[in-house]
């Protein structure tokens, strides 16, 4: 599939990549990989971590589980086991991917962190070019550049004031395990999106005491309504009803099943969890227990931190909270612009700029596969129309030259 081509010492190793450049081997690579294979059109798959789906396997809490029903997160070609629970374990999901990448033979490059990808006009070609730990550099030069590192690359950071004086440990959610470490500890959780909820309510179980910031507002939907997962519920609804119907219907019976999350602390935003998701990428808050220990008083709601102090935080309000840790749970950003030159398909935040579903394909033979906001069946749709349009440009025309071109 790959060929070297002789450079001088200095420089990097070049190799032509007879089809697509996949940068990423997350769920979305491996997705357009697959599809692609089963298309005939071979590819090379390039990573920066040493397994598949790194963010599952390195960057996950130990009673993670898909949010959603199985059936709405597999991926293309493959159902999950039949003997899977509605809602598969972090462990369970990543060994479907090892399954995965095993049946469609997928052999991702590891240890392959690009640093850029430039369109050679002259050339007609992509140039994107990697490192190893170790410092070697290789150029892979293709047609075809796949874009599929995600929406949640990298750590989102917040700076809070006063951070160097704080007594305790302040990590990311990334970094979080269980709450055994935090047993008879005051935690102060800063988000209350999917994982901070989680988390508190981990570390509840675990005999600690969460403090969760609340700085924005928030929806919280039930995950089941009656037995039907509320997701599968919406999708229902949108087939014969407009978006903003729909936010409403889902904001009522949240109401009915929840109750009056408002006089938790959780305030609701004026625009439904649908359009939020759609257009910011905020997704709802899906209730696994939290508001249960909210109620009882287990996990408290605070306001924004103003600045931490040595042995917790002050409050934007003036109260003082105590805490002995502090967990950022402010989720992941794109690392595109960190790498892709050129802006025609992505924004200046790592974005594809044309909305859903027409953001999966810009010009020059770029293609992005995991940006939809739409979790894991965003990343079906988007594998199989780029392995469909990519398949098409492949047999139609003589994309190389045959001395360069090599079959997996």
């Amino acid at each position: 599939m790959m060929r070297d081509t002789p450079t001088p010492a200095a420089a990097a190793r070049v190799m032509w990549v007879n089809g697509p450049i996949v940068v990423g081997a997350g769920p979305a690579g491996l997705s357009v990989a697959a599809c692609l294979r089963c298309r005939g059109v071979p590819s090379v798959v390039l990573d920066r971590a040493d397994c598949i789906a790194s963010l599952w396997q390195r960057r996950t809490y130990d009673r993670l589980r898909l949010h959603l029903p199985k059936h709405l997160c597999q991926l293309p070609g493959m159902p999950f086991p039949a003997d899977y629970p509605e809602y598969p374990t972090r462990d369970q999901f990543v060994a479907y991917l090892h399954a995965y990448a095993a049946r469609f033979h997928l052999r991702p490059r590891f240890d392959q962190s690009v640093v850029s990808a430039c369109f050679d006009h002259a050339a007609g070609l992509w140039r994107v070019r990697a490192r190893t730990a170790a410092g070697d550099a290789t150029e892979y030069i293709g047609r075809w550049l796949v874009v599929a590192t995600g929406e949640n690359a990298e750590r989102v950071l917040p700076e809070l004031d006063g951070a160097e004086a704080f007594a305790g440990p302040v990590t990311h959610v990334a970094e979080y395990k269980s709450g055994e470490a935090y047993r008879g500890k005051r935690v102060l959780v800063v988000g209350c999106g999917n994982s901070g909820m989680e988390v508190c309510l981990d570390l509840c179980e675990h005999n600690a005491s969460p403090s969760m910031v609340v700085r924005d507002s928030v929806h919280v939907l039930p995950r089941e309504m009656l037995g039907v997962a509320t997701f599968s519920v919406a999708v229902f609804l949108l087939r014969f009803l407009p978006l903003w119907l729909v936010d409403r219907i889902l904001v009522l019976l949240a109401g009915v099943f929840l109750g009056d999350v408002a006089s938790l602390g959780l305030r609701r935003p004026s625009k439904g969890p649908l359009e939020l998701k759609n257009t910011k990428g905020r997704t709802p808050v899906l209730d696994f227990g939290a508001l249960a220990r909210i109620r009882s008083g287990d996990i408290k709601v605070v306001p924004g931190i103003r600045r931490l102090r040595g042995g917790g935080a002050e409050l934007v309000d003036g109260r003082f909270v105590a805490a002995d840790a502090v967990i950022l749970a402010t989720g992941y950003h794109s690392n595109v612009p960190q790498w892709l030159q050129g802006g025609e398909l992505f924004t200046e935040e790592g974005y594809p700029k044309t909305a859903f579903p027409e953001g999966w394909k810009g010009a020059s033979g770029i293609y992005s596969v995991g940006f939809t906001r739409r979790g894991l069946s965003g990343v079906s749709l988007d594998a199989v129309r780029v392995a469909q349009d990519i398949a098409a440009s492949w047999n139609s025309s003589a994309t190389v030259p045959l001395h360069k071109q090599q079959t997996l």
